[in-house]
């Protein structure tokens, strides 16, 4: 973590930089979208107008109240899964939209899981938003506000629904699959139980947006370079085997963790 004041400014005004650059983006699609609107069909800029008012929609739900998802810890801002006095802690840090995060999950995400079952570790997983403002969209944060709503459901529908996302992730990061509400609620209908009216409102009234830009500061805050990244007791474990997107093999990840665990 940063160790002082000035980093911490330092990291706010990178975090800042990234929401007006987003916004700025939007601004930019949504006049370029009205103009043709105008010239195609009156239709057509009725779909538009719903597409450009909702990055002020996403925009008014971070400034909203803050509301923690039930079952995280250290004030919120990690979701914690497996048994509490562990004595271990695999940490992880993921961008719903970073195609390589989707790997290691496809990969090493029921081993994970397991191992955490089994009392191996505990896994505490933390969010990262930044594709967002490099890319543009709002996918990163709109999965992250969902993955919150199904933490507050119960630790193993936060993890089914992790596994449902990133086994459904879009090929390229710059699709913005996961900026679409519909998707994100009919990807939940894979995880028996999720559909709540209380996670169908969060994830249709962006609930716990404040609580997704409060997370997604703590990655430039303790200074994470990127994602993926996975650390056992603060040890760092390259999780991608180099070709693509395709992870470590799930005996090579448990050999790892053993060898930083004796």
């Amino acid at each position: 973590m940063s160790g002082s004041k000035k980093e911490q400014r330092a990291a706010r005004e990178r975090l800042r930089a990234e929401r007006e650059a987003a916004a700025r983006k939007a601004k930019v699609r949504g006049r370029i979208l009205v103009a043709g609107a105008i010239v195609s069909s009156l239709a057509l800029a009725g779909g538009v107008a719903w597409y450009v008012t909702q990055p002020t929609a996403d925009a008014a739900a971070s400034e909203g109240p803050l509301v923690t998802p039930a079952h995280t810890s250290e004030d919120g801002l990690v979701v914690p899964y497996g048994k509490a006095d562990s004595k271990h802690v695999l940490t992880v840090w993921v961008d719903p939209r970073c195609p390589y995060c989707a790997g290691a999950e496809v990969g090493l995400g029921k081993t994970m899981k397991q191992q955490a079952d089994e009392g191996k570790y505990r896994i505490e997983y933390h969010f990262a938003t930044f594709l967002d403002g490099s890319l543009g969209g709002k996918g990163s944060k709109r999965a992250v506000n969902a993955l919150g709503a199904a933490a507050n459901e119960s630790p193993e529908k936060f993890m089914e629904y992790l596994g449902v996302l990133y086994a459904n992730h879009p090929e390229k990061e710059t699709d913005d699959k996961f900026g679409s509400t519909a998707t994100l609620l009919e990807l939940a209908d894979q995880v028996e139980g999720l559909r709540t009216p209380a996670f169908n409102k969060a994830v249709k009234e962006l609930t716990y947006m404040p609580w997704v830009e409060k997370v997604s500061q703590q990655f430039y805050e303790q200074n994470i370079n990127g994602t993926p990244t996975v650390l056992i007791d603060g040890k760092k474990i390259r999780v991608n085997s180099g070709k693509g997107i395709e992870s470590i093999s799930p005996e090579r990840f448990t050999e790892l963790v053993d060898e930083y665990i004796k």
